[in-house]
């Protein structure tokens, strides 16, 4: 079987990346295809010694810093890839994606971490933060968000199988594409971050400093709660922003790399999580190590974290994006510290390993290989009714 997995671009190592490289250990043979490729020696370790092949916005001046303001022709770029030797396509996309075209005697299966998050429901958000809410460049801007929504609409007909990367991006999904998907979470390396029950009197938060991480609510919450000591670990675009509001009480470390990330994570007192994210790897390495978490409580935290209100409460939750919420949430998660156990929280975390993860995609890429050899795609038969007949269909796919 000659498979391709189609990447939507590398520039860092990150919750996309990890999904990649369990792709890769699945499917070792495959090749790779992303429409830029300006990953760094120091993090390209997964892709080993594999060509990736990249589209024309590799070449196009300043793509290194800028690919982004190339959005308006990254569909175009996509459907430049010609796959036509490969017998399953598999796609991990939160962009472009799952755009490539394929015919119809080739399976393609897209892993979605979510629609284009700025062209759907967070588009007035993006168009806001980025200054393009009004005026001329807001009015092209505007218009370009809309073809990229009629063209992702239509492409999400060309994929045979979508699985989500949890019930809530499934929903986006069903409401985005009207389509049914499978829910597999992604892959979070749980064993590198072990439990640790000696904790510490701090609060610590990880993440890419962009503006829908939220992280400058964060710091401007402890800002009021002086007597609170809070760790922020990572770099973005916004660093220098926040690092601005943040009082004696805050440490704005920058990126860091692994072991000292999972050090922080392991001594913390809690991990303060304000995104509304699609799943969240974060929160689960924190619970890995023992460590609880307060979260906004919307997406997918919801799926991976236990409220007080659960059995076995691993988290706190606030309602609202503000700064007033978070704080309220610190002082519930104090009050009921003593109700959330360490194991608990390292326990709920391996549910969302990485070998969980390829043994599900596996068997899901199996299953599809087998409905869609025998049966055509077009539903009138059950999967069980074609198990006598498996071997003479792998004889198409090997």
């Amino acid at each position: 079987m000659k498979v391709a997995i189609v990447h939507d671009w590398l520039v860092v190592y990150a919750g996309a990346e990890k999904v990649l490289e369990q792709l890769l250990l699945l499917y070792p043979d495959a090749d790779v295809y992303s429409l830029v490729d300006f990953l760094p020696d120091s993090q390209r370790g997964f892709i080993g010694n594999r060509k990736v092949h990249t589209s024309f916005i590799q070449k196009l001046p300043f793509a290194r810093r800028h690919f982004r303001h190339y959005l308006g022709l990254m569909p175009l770029a996509i459907e430049q890839f010609d796959l036509s030797g490969y017998d399953l396509v598999i796609s991990s996309s939160y962009a472009v994606a799952k755009g490539v075209i394929t015919g119809p005697n080739q399976l393609h299966i897209s892993y979605v971490h979510s629609p284009i998050r700025y062209a759907w429901d967070l588009q007035h958000q993006y168009l806001k933060e980025s200054g393009l809410h009004k005026g001329l460049k807001g009015g092209i801007a505007k218009w370009m968000l809309h073809k990229m929504r009629l063209w992702d609409a239509r492409t999400a007909n060309g994929v045979d199988s979508i699985v989500a990367n949890s019930s809530y991006i499934s929903m986006r999904i069903r409401k985005v594409y009207r389509r049914e998907s499978s829910v597999i979470y992604p892959p979070v390396a749980v064993e590198q971050f072990e439990l640790c029950e000696a904790k510490e009197d701090y609060y610590v938060t990880a993440s890419r400093l962009v503006p829908y991480k939220k992280i400058d609510l964060i710091v401007e919450a402890f800002g009021a709660m002086p007597d609170k000591k809070l760790i922020v670990i990572g770099d973005g675009p916004d660093f220098a922003k926040i690092k601005a509001k943040a009082k004696p009480n805050v440490t704005m470390l920058g990126y860091q790399p692994c072991d000292v990330l999972r050090k922080h994570m392991q001594k913390a007192r809690a991990f303060v999580f304000a995104a509304e994210e699609d799943f969240g790897i974060a929160p689960v390495e924190a619970q890995s190590c023992g460590t609880p978490v307060i979260a906004y409580g919307r997406g997918g935290v919801l799926e991976t974290v236990r409220g007080l209100g659960q059995a076995n409460p691993t988290g706190v939750f606030f309602p609202e994006q503000t700064v007033h919420s978070l704080i309220q949430a610190v002082h519930d998660f104090e009050r009921n510290e003593h109700r959330i156990r360490y194991r608990n929280c390292s326990d709920n975390a391996r549910r969302f390993s990485s070998q969980e993860f390829r043994e599900r995609f596996r068997r899901h890429v199996d299953e599809q290989i087998l409905y869609y050899t025998l049966n055509g795609g077009d539903g009138s038969r059950e999967l069980d009714d074609l198990e006598s007949e498996a071997a003479v269909a792998a004889s198409r796919f090997l």
